[in-house]
């Protein structure tokens, strides 16, 4: 009977582990899981050979078009303004394009931050890929440094085969800035 009890306690010390260990790993499954597929708005990181691709659609194809709507915000408490150059593009299916975004840090101190992003409609971050974006990197900018963060982009012809996507006019692409607390 004990042994039996023994079995059982260290099975339920295993499973409690695995499931601590799951806990940890929750996090980085999901955004690994979101970024392959584009759940939840998650948008595609591109090469430059993939959009060179998709460019070759939009100059063949020569009609379909897309308008992007771009959305900046910061965190609460980030001492930074955030804001794209120009609020919306029309642009190619297919075709490669760039926007600008405008960041300043109003701090006496150097702040650095890191951007999270989606795509709405959600169906729709699967085809939004990104070759360039200051999103992939954390950002520092010193006491009232002003910087130019330029997104290089295209949206994926094959969102016109998609019934769920095709008819769609426009996307909306958001970016939030985070400030991260360095320790030390």
């Amino acid at each position: 009977m004990a042994n039996r009890n023994r079995r059982v306690g260290l099975i339920m010390v295993l499973v409690a582990l695995a499931m601590l260990g799951l806990g940890f790993a929750a996090v980085p499954l999901y955004r690994l899981f979101c970024q392959v597929t584009g759940f939840a708005g998650t948008t595609q990181r591109a090469t430059e050979s993939q959009a060179t691709d998709a460019s070759q659609f939009a100059k063949s194809a020569g009609g379909p078009t897309i308008s992007v709507r771009f959305d900046a915000q910061v965190e609460r408490g980030m001492p930074w303004t955030f804001k794209p150059l120009q609020v919306t593009q029309t642009m190619a299916i297919g075709e490669r394009d760039m926007a600008i975004f405008l960041a300043q840090n109003n701090s006496d101190r150097a702040v650095t931050g890191a951007a999270t992003f989606n795509v709405v409609p959600e169906q729709t971050g699967s085809y939004f890929n990104k070759i360039q974006c200051f999103c992939f990197t954390e950002q520092t900018l010193q006491p009232h440094q002003s910087v130019r963060m330029p997104v290089i982009y295209y949206v994926d012809p094959k969102i016109l085969d998609d019934p769920d996507t095709r008819d769609i006019q426009q996307i909306t692409l958001s970016y939030t800035f985070h400030e991260v607390k360095k320790e030390g």
